[in-house]
């Protein structure tokens, strides 16, 4: 068999064709091997052609390959661009924060934060304990507050200095819109301000509803002679301090101020400036009766227990009049009072009783205006509410009580013939005082502080130091609720 080529060429194909001879006629065969004699040289070219034609296909692939790839990684760039846009425009027309409408709600929305379940063992916090939850919560409220507000809280006014009415025994639109403008830090009720049970329970609950801010609501309920809201006919005088630091039984005391709180927090009452912590320790002692006695010891007990009888039972409990005005026989009502009590005898008789008082963790202190310048060293001695000396010295750092220190009443006479308000104000407050009871023009004492704040006579950190202390209080029970 003799195998002839077919070879037809161009530079764009090449056909090739086995013939086999035997089933070719003679002639074909001579017609084909003619052909292949003429076309002998054509087929070398044509081979080199093709191998030059496969090397620009691949070259051309090759481009081909390189600007598909351009174009798919400018694809997914541009992809990219206009995502990250599409997310800037996004966060753009997200609204802005909104100032807090209510401290309520906020505390509201921190409590019933729902927790993260089963967290990451790697990311793992441990559980926050009560006090920590406290504290978060108390410095959210601050952080929420415009500094005009955070002032207005340090003040303990009655209802009448915000109000302007003579006598205050209702809490109606007046006292709504008087505690929107001034969100004060607490009320005080006197005698004068009640008329039955009822009418006290409304006033309250109103004033309560009222304020963006929980309020304190307070009244000097002793017992004895200082029965605010006993002698007006609605629960029981437990009777005179005296008689009962006379029968020597602490449990005396405790049943005493459990009683007193029996009766004050159904009508909305939640702080009694009360136990006495005054040692009736000089003849004719201005504190009289309303001291539990002369022994140190025995007086302690009974102050102890007496905070104890009102605090386990839903009453913020005040030991007045630190460093002690038993001492004195002059009284601060009326004018200015001293005493000569030495450093030594304060720390062996006085500070006896409050440091009980503070080791049962009272949440009150009040100051007196009483001198004491064998305790501070001054020449010219200042009442003792404008004392650094005392205040933070003394009872803050000394005594170790963390809780809110507040002034006496700023209207007393002693005060008010010496010092304006705003001054008055302002001196508490840099001794170390944080709250401002009572003073004798309200807007006065408040505008002075703001300034103070203002112009850095008083940091606002101060500030925010004393409301931690007071929001302590006020949200104490918020984890229980």
């Amino acid at each position: 068999m003799e195998i002839v080529y077919y070879i037809y060429g161009t530079q764009e194909c090449i056909c090739a064709c086995a013939v086999f001879t035997d089933s070719c006629s003679d002639g074909d065969g001579k017609r084909f091997k003619r052909n292949v004699m003429e076309n002998g040289e054509n087929k070398t070219d044509n081979r080199v052609d093709k191998r030059a034609l496969r090397r620009k296909r691949r070259l051309r692939n090759q481009i081909m390959a390189y600007i598909t790839m351009l174009i798919v990684l400018a694809v997914i760039a541009m992809g990219g661009f206009f995502a990250v846009r599409y997310i800037m425009d996004r966060m753009e027309k997200q609204p802005q924060e909104q100032p807090a409408e209510d401290i309520k709600q906020q505390v509201n929305d921190l409590i019933n934060e729902p927790e993260i379940s089963q967290p990451d063992p790697e990311e793992y916090v441990p559980e926050l304990t009560a006090e920590e939850k406290l504290d978060g919560i108390v410095d959210a409220a601050i952080e929420a507050m415009p500094l005009e507000e955070k002032v207005a809280g340090l003040f303990f006014v009655t209802p009448e200095a915000i109000t302007g009415v003579d006598t205050a025994v209702k809490a109606g639109d007046g006292t709504k819109d008087a505690l929107n403008a001034n969100p004060v830090g607490g009320l005080i009720y006197f005698k004068k301000n009640i008329k039955s049970q009822e009418q006290l329970a409304e006033m309250i609950a109103n004033s309560l509803s009222y304020s963006r801010y929980p309020l304190f609501i307070a009244v000097d309920e002793e017992g004895g002679t200082v029965s605010r809201v006993a002698d007006s006919g609605i629960g029981t005088n437990v009777g005179k301090a005296s008689d009962i630091g006379a029968t020597g039984d602490p449990a005396n005391a405790y049943n005493a101020g459990q009683t007193i709180a029996g009766y004050l927090t159904p009508l909305g009452f939640n702080v009694d400036f009360a136990p006495v912590a005054d040692i009736n320790n000089v003849e004719g002692s201005v504190i009289g009766s309303r001291s539990y006695g002369s022994d140190p010891n025995m007086v302690a007990s009974m102050v102890s227990s007496m905070v104890k009888g009102l605090e386990e039972n839903g009453v913020s409990a005040c030991l007045k009049h630190f460093p002690g005005i038993g001492s004195s026989t002059e009284d601060t009502h009326d004018g200015m009072a001293d005493t000569d009590r030495t450093a030594e005898e304060f720390r062996a008789e006085e500070f006896v009783v409050f440091q009980a008082g503070i080791d049962s963790g009272v949440d009150f202190i009040m100051i007196t205006h009483m001198m004491a310048p064998g305790l501070t060293g001054d020449e010219i001695p200042v009442p003792s509410v404008f004392s650094k000396t005392i205040v933070t010295d003394i009872l803050r750092n000394e005594l170790h009580f963390n809780g809110v220190i507040i002034t006496d009443a700023l209207n007393m006479t002693v005060i008010t013939e010496y010092y304006d308000s705003g001054d008055a104000a302002v001196r508490a407050l840099k001794a170390g005082c944080d709250m401002l009871l009572m003073p004798e023009d309200y807007k006065a004492a408040y505008e002075a502080v703001l300034a103070a704040v203002q112009d850095g006579t008083i940091s606002e950190e101060r500030i925010n130091d004393s409301l931690r202390r007071i929001y302590r209080i006020k949200y104490a029970d918020i984890l229980d609720d």
